[in-house]
Order: C-alpha cells, then sequence, then structure tokens
C-alpha cells in the first residue's frame, strides 16, 4: 500500500545493527536527519566512536519532496559499499534519514558479492531495529484578519482541523498555521473567498 503523497517514512531516533563474516565486522548505525547538511556532522560522530575502523561507509536521503541522496564507499571497491546501503534506504522507502555501516577488517577479503551482501546485511539489520514513523510534509501559514472576520477564520480553522502553532490578536489578528501539503491549495481557496483576511507563507 503506497502512502500518500505527503507523506513520508522516517525513523525517530538512533538504531543500530551488526553484520559479521570471516572476521570482518560490519556496524551500522541509522540517524535522523531533517537538512542536508547534518551528514557530515553524524559521520564524524560515528568516526569519533569507530576511529580505529578501516572504513566508515555511508548514504543518506533527505527532502522527501526532491529527495536528495549522495552514498560513498569510503574507500571501498567502487559500488560494494555505499550503493547497497542507499539500496536498503530506498527499498525500506525511508528518508530524511543517513546510514553508516563502519567495517573492521577481519584479515580476509570478502571480494566484490561478498562486501555487497556485508554492507546490505549490516544495513537490514540496522533498519529492522529501527522505531519507523509516517510523517506528513506540511509548510506553515500565517493569516491576517481584522477582527470583524475572527469568527469565521476560527471556524474555518477548526472545520478543517488545522494546527494553530502561534496566535496574536494584540494589534492585528494572526494565526499561524500548520498545513499539511495536500490542504495547501484547499486554503489558498478558501482563504481568497475571505474578505479582509491575508495569507502569507513563512515555512
Amino acid at each position: 500500500m503506497s502512502l500518500e503523497s505527503d507523506k513520508y517514512k522516517t525513523i525517530t531516533k538512533t538504531s543500530e545493527g551488526i553484520f559479521r563474516d570471516k572476521g570482518s565486522k560490519f556496524i551500522a548505525y541509522a540517524y535522523p536527519i531533517s537538512q542536508e547538511e547534518e551528514w557530515k556532522s553524524v559521520l564524524e560522530q560515528v568516526k569519533g566512536l569507530h576511529p580505529k575502523a578501516r572504513h566508515h561507509c555511508w548514504a543518506y536521503r533527505v527532502n522527501p519532496q526532491d529527495d536528495l541522496f549522495r552514498f560513498n564507499d569510503d574507500g571501498e571497491p567502487s559500488g560494494t559499499a555505499g550503493r547497497p546501503i542507499f539500496n536498503c534506504l530506498k527499498s525500506y522507502d525511508l528518508t530524511n534519514l543517513i546510514l553508516v555501516v563502519v567495517r573492521y577488517f577481519g584479515g580476509t577479503l570478502l571480494g566484490v558479492p561478498g562486501l555487497i551482501n556485508a554492507y546490505k546485511n549490516a544495513s537490514i539489520a540496522c533498519l529492522e531495529n529501527a522505531e519507523i514513523v509516517v510523517k506528513t510534509i506540511s509548510s506553515q501559514f500565517v493569516l491576517k484578519f481584522d477582527y470583524p472576520q475572527m469568527n469565521d477564520v476560527m471556524r474555518l480553522v477548526k472545520q478543517n482541523n488545522w494546527e494553530v502553532v502561534k496566535q496574536d490578536f494584540a494589534l492585528d489578528c494572526a494565526l499561524t498555521l500548520e498545513i499539511r501539503k495536500n490542504d495547501i491549495p484547499k486554503l489558498s481557496e478558501l482563504v481568497e473567498n475571505m474578505k479582509g483576511v491575508e495569507i502569507q507563507n513563512i515555512k
């Protein structure tokens, strides 16, 4: 069953998984992130935990609307580490996270098929331990209006179950709303038909 167009799957907190093969140990870590820039600090954090590991391979996906991603083999043969890790993120349909797999070399070469299998299975072990949730893509809007429109605006918000993030009735009336992506056209259409109500996209 596919998700609605404004929903995506991600993880709530860090998870770990381990896979061993012929003396080599592969330790996988998944971290939730919300911005692409966060991947560097997460990678440095994992390297700090395992400074003596031979490789720190990784893949990330962020921004479910644009599906930004990168992956890296960190010295392993091309296509044997970063790509299998990324493929696991895709097969679990997860975004807004980075998955780093640390390898301690056990003295025996695994070959290309063995490496692909190891990085894949370490990633799976990690994601199987993850707490996966479904989140909604949303934006914030400010509705500005005069006091006479107060009842109409509040009724509109209540009828559509829109989340009020902030309200300010000091001078001019203003409501900051969190609106899911699929409801944005509806919001624009309804506000367009209301006199004295302005809408501003802020996030």
